[in-house]
C-alpha cells in the first residue's frame, strides 16, 4: 500500500512504483471516480483502441455471445 498526502492546492503525487507499473508519465491521463465511499483512480492508456485489441478473445462471455448469435442467425 502506498500513502500520499494532498497539498493546499488539492494536488497529490502518484508513487513512483505505481507510475512505473502502469506506465504513467507527464502526459498521462487519470480518471478519478467514486461510489460515494471509495475513490478510484484509473490510468487511461495512451492508445485506448490499441489497448483493447484482443480483449474479446479473453472475455469469459465471448463463447456465450457467439453461441447466441449463431442461434439468432438460424432463426432468420
Amino acid at each position: 500500500m502506498h500513502k500520499t498526502s494532498v497539498t493546499r492546492k488539492g494536488q497529490t503525487v502518484v508513487p513512483a512504483p505505481l507510475r512505473k507499473q502502469f506506465n504513467i508519465g507527464p502526459s498521462s491521463k487519470l480518471v478519478w471516480s467514486t461510489d460515494g465511499k471509495v475513490i478510484q483512480v484509473t490510468a487511461l492508456p495512451a492508445e485506448p483502441i490499441k489497448a483493447l485489441r484482443g480483449f474479446s478473445q479473453k472475455h469469459p462471455l465471448r463463447g456465450a455471445l457467439l453461441k447466441k448469435r449463431r442461434e439468432d442467425k438460424s432463426l432468420e
